[in-house]
């Protein structure tokens, strides 16, 4: 069968970028992403755009635009976010039965690990997001709850048939043991949601020129501020502790941080596991996707998953980081 992104071909991608006014160089170059489908388009005698097609049916227009809004009030604000561009008040655009909008061209390199000082300003930019996200909620995008990214995902790969029937006992005992235990962490952890990124992975906090900016919202939704911090920490204990003090230096400049939510951590952690595996199983019918993963169903991929997954089990166990 066929999927909705075989028919964008690249002249269909210079088409839909030159039915709102722009002149292309007939330069395309795909990008890598998989969740939709990203090319830079060269522009005459201007610099290239970023084209994002967005995939059919995962989120609804005014999920899009609310994105969209979203990134523009950052920007407003004067935090440093690639925020789509708009033509007479618009940022999402039909061509050819894809939605799609524009990006001025940003680049930039990943922070590195465990850099305290990068750190200390990577805190502040998520300190002025939160702030942002904090004055209104989402109306149009989902929240981050056990129930969709744990309990939800966990039904996506029984029911699919993706896991080897030799391991699928015990990825599923560990599996719903784990979610038992976050039901009970996020039940009884007191926290406030606000529009946060969502899928805050140091890929997407690129510096340009010692400036760091935001880019990718695409997956922003309602949820605790820990989740757009925690990826930033690395190491043992000891060195994420330093981290995480260097991290909150800087964002509590700019926004209050409720330290109960470090409690958080690890269960989030768990949940992006069991999620990732599930975004794989519910896209595989994608034909980019075999090919890009093709460890993915293999007994050894899921083999390693139940002893993550169990190590994981055991992280919920240990104290949870502390600010000092």
């Amino acid at each position: 069968m066929s999927h909705p992104f075989d028919s964008l071909t690249p002249d269909l991608v210079l088409d839909a970028v030159e039915s709102l006014g722009y002149l292309s160089d007939a330069r395309v170059l795909a990008l890598n992403s998989y969740e939709n489908r990203v090319y830079q388009v060269g522009i005459e005698d201007e610099q290239p755009l970023i084209a994002k097609f967005y995939r059919p049916q995962r989120w609804s227009d005014a999920a899009i635009r609310e994105e969209h809004a979203f990134s523009l009030e950052l920007a407003d604000c004067e935090v440093p976010v690639v925020a789509p561009l708009a033509r007479d008040g618009e940022t999402l655009f039909e061509h050819a039965g894809f939605r799609f909008a524009l990006f001025p061209r940003r680049g930039g390199r990943a922070p590195e690990p465990g850099n305290l000082d990068q750190l200390y300003r990577l805190g502040g930019l998520l300190g002025r997001l939160h702030a942002v996200g904090a004055s209104r909620p989402f109306e149009h995008r989902e929240e981050l709850t056990v129930a969709n990214f744990g309990h939800d995902s966990l039904a996506t790969l029984l029911d699919g048939g993706f896991i080897p029937k030799s391991l699928l006992p015990a990825y599923e005992s560990v599996a719903r043991d784990l979610l038992a235990r976050l039901d009970a962490l996020f039940g009884s952890t007191s926290y406030r949601t606000i529009r946060i990124h969502g899928d805050c992975h140091p890929g997407n906090l690129l510096c340009r020129d010692e400036a760091f900016h935001i880019v990718d919202l695409d997956d922003c939704r309602m949820g605790p501020a820990v989740q757009d911090l925690w990826m930033m920490l690395a190491g043992d204990r000891q060195e994420r502790l330093g981290q995480l003090a260097e991290l909150m230096d800087g964002y509590q400049e700019f926004h209050d941080f409720d330290p109960r939510q470090l409690a958080l951590i690890e269960g989030l952690r768990a949940l992006r596991l069991i999620h990732y595996s599930a975004w794989l199983a519910r896209r595989w019918d994608d034909p980019a996707f075999p090919p890009s993963f093709p460890w993915f169903g293999t007994e050894r991929y899921w083999g390693d998953q139940i002893l993550t997954l169990r190590e994981q089990r055991a992280a919920l166990d240990e104290e949870p980081l502390r600010l000092f």
